[in-house]
């Protein structure tokens, strides 16, 4: 019986009549490292959460979370639940405590625009502890996706500027008024515009008719994440699980390991401009097939000494007061600043690597990448400062 706040009826999903998968072959989140079912919630297909949400269908998966396509059955409208593991290892609050900081920032700042936003959130009870759940407008698929589907998987430099410009803004946005480091900068986390309400009712209609494939476990049913169809405009900054309040120093190691800062690997302080080291690394991403940085031994190991080594080659050896600063630069250089030769100094260039870049004015860009890709974060521009280059600039409006 529905709740009287409802305004729209809780559909009834298919029990029957839908792809069933091999149980033996690993799907979806079973695929990760370290998986262990119990630490997800077994979200099934048309399950009130909150006496509010019902979920229609699963349309993502990481090692923190599922998530889920829902109907508001009070709002009548589209969301999605970002479902979190439980655990202790992980504070799996912080994202919700970064939403809650920002939302409380009163500001006109545009930036503020081009973040995801966070709706609601509550707490489920699984069969082995409580899980906090995020709701969220939908949005589309990941820019690493559209990267992916662009000709030779990669995009001109002119085609690039337009979501550099906006990721900068929205970082504008985070460092100067909400003084937040969002720490994860990647494609991945860079969410296109979601699709038109008609879209997403047709895709509701889709999972009565034709249901997801899916896995019948014991205790829970694992099901095949649904994509949407990618639309046009300019990505979204999401995901603010890693981020962190610049109130206090930070020491913890952060970001995927080819995006690192030098200061990073280093073990020592960092701040807001691991953020800049990154919009460089994502701006990289888009327009070369290959990472900037390799970072991979001769076992394919990620190794540091490699990374180091890839660092000082593309970017010159750090300056003194860089080595000074940071008690674990005597693993990689003398007193004098001369490599040890802990792994052997690569023969590239950024200008060999840049080579098949496409687009007008790459030496611009690869000025404008070497002006972020500073050893000294505070030899790095503010994300303003980075905005208003001229390379950057060029095109805009035309």
């Amino acid at each position: 019986m529905s709740l009287p706040q409802w305004t729209c009826t809780p559909r009834v999903f298919p029990t029957s009549g839908f792809e069933l998968l091999d149980q033996s072959i690993e799907l979806e989140e079973e695929t990760l490292p370290n998986y262990q079912p119990e630490k997800y919630y077994p979200v099934y297909q048309g399950e009130v959460f909150n006496d509010r949400y019902q979920t229609l269908a699963k349309i993502g998966y990481g090692v923190t979370s599922t998530v889920w396509l829902a109907k508001d059955l009070i709002a009548s409208t589209y969301v999605t639940l970002k479902v979190y593991v439980t655990g202790q290892n992980r504070d799996h609050e912080r994202e919700l405590h970064i939403y809650e900081h920002m939302n409380l920032v009163e500001t006109k700042h545009p930036g503020k625009n081009f973040i995801r936003k966070l709706l609601d959130h509550f707490f489920i009870q699984g069969p082995h502890g409580r899980h906090i759940c995020l709701v969220h407008e939908p949005l589309g698929t990941s820019a690493d996706v559209l990267v992916k589907m662009s000709p030779g998987h990669v995009m001109t430099l002119d085609d690039m500027k337009p979501a550099i410009r906006q990721l900068l803004v929205a970082l504008d946005f985070l460092h100067s008024e909400c003084h937040i480091i969002h720490t994860d900068l990647q494609l991945k986390n860079l969410l296109l515009p979601g699709p038109e309400t008609s879209y997403l009712s047709r895709f509701e209609e889709a999972e009565v008719t034709d249901p997801s494939p899916r896995k019948m476990l014991k205790d829970r049913t694992i099901y095949k994440a649904l994509g949407f169809i990618p639309r046009g405009g300019l990505p979204i900054l999401a995901d603010f699980g890693e981020a962190r309040l610049s109130d206090k120093e930070h020491h913890d190691d952060i970001m995927p390991n080819v995006y690192r800062a030098p200061e990073v690997i280093l073990r020592s302080s960092w701040g807001y401009k691991v953020d800049i080291w990154n919009v460089a690394m994502i701006a990289w991403d888009i327009v070369s097939p290959r990472t900037l940085v390799n970072g991979k031994n001769s076992n394919g190991v990620f190794d540091d000494r490699v990374h180091m080594a890839e660092l000082v080659t593309l970017l010159g050896p750090p300056p003194p007061k860089f080595r000074e600063q940071r008690h674990l630069s005597s693993v990689f250089w003398d007193e004098l600043g001369n490599w040890k030769g802990v792994a052997p100094i690569p023969d590239i260039t950024l200008e060999s690597l840049a080579e098949k870049v496409e687009g007008e004015d790459k030496e611009g860009f690869l000025r404008w990448l070497r002006m972020a890709l500073q050893w000294n974060p505070e030899d790095r521009p503010t994300a303003l400062e980075l905005l208003c280059d001229e390379w950057l600039m060029k095109g805009l409006g035309e």
